[in-house]
């Protein structure tokens, strides 16, 4: 796992660095609340470990500030304070679980691991993927590369097949069957059409075609054809 440790104190921090290091982690760490956000906010870890006690900016404050930005990377609260009040403020503050100090170095890594898990869940869940190509179905936004793409809804409907079908020939019939709801052949090139409008937007300026026509059979989103 990529992990952003956000602890002051450095021989906790060390403690935590070469154990999560030892066990295959991949681990920035931060010693203030300050430093914390701004790496947190940049993105791209897959659980944060956060001191409650920071300076600068204590650890509840760094969740709530990421969650108000829309970021729910996973948190896991450190404290020494353990007080059934203190770990509900924890909790209210919007991380997603909270251990009390001293602790278990076993319990902090199953912890993480549980965390993690129930990220990628959500995300199965939440989203499609192919290589860079993300349909988010909460925001009904499709992206590449992060560069925001528009479709109509019917490319919307057309792409969320494809992805879930990701890797797959489908036929000309499975599309107007499943996307247009045709249970016959209305004799006209729809599909072709809307295939053509869709490919120009999710490949045209990008380095590595995904649709792809497989001929005489049908498509193919997929990395390779």
């Amino acid at each position: 796992m990529h992990i952003l440790l956000i602890e002051d104190d450095r021989e906790a921090a060390g403690y935590l660095l070469k154990g999560l290091n030892e066990s295959g982690h991949s681990v920035d760490h931060a010693a203030d609340g300050e430093e914390g956000l701004q790496l947190a906010l940049a993105g791209g870890y897959e659980v944060i470990i956060v001191d409650r006690m920071l300076p600068g900016r204590d650890g509840l404050t760094v969740i709530k500030m990421l969650r108000a930005d829309g970021d729910q990377t996973p948190a896991l609260v450190l404290s020494a304070l353990g007080e059934v009040d203190d770990r509900v403020t924890g909790l209210q503050a919007g991380g997603d679980d909270y251990l009390v100090k001293p602790y278990a170095f076993s319990e902090l890594l199953a912890r993480l691991a549980a965390l993690a898990r129930r990220k990628r869940a959500e995300e199965c869940e939440s989203r499609l993927q192919l290589a860079d190509l993300v349909m988010d179905l909460n925001a009904h936004r499709v992206t590449r590369a992060a560069r925001v793409i528009r479709l109509q809804a019917r490319e919307y409907r057309l792409l969320n097949y494809l992805l879930r079908h990701r890797e797959q020939v489908v036929t000309r019939t499975m599309l107007l069957e499943q996307v247009w709801d045709y249970h016959f052949d209305p004799q006209t090139n729809v599909v072709d059409v809307h295939i053509s409008r869709l490919r120009t937007k999710i490949d045209r300026g990008f380095a590595t075609p995904l649709l792809h026509t497989i001929r005489g059979v049908g498509y193919k989103l997929g990395e390779a054809p």
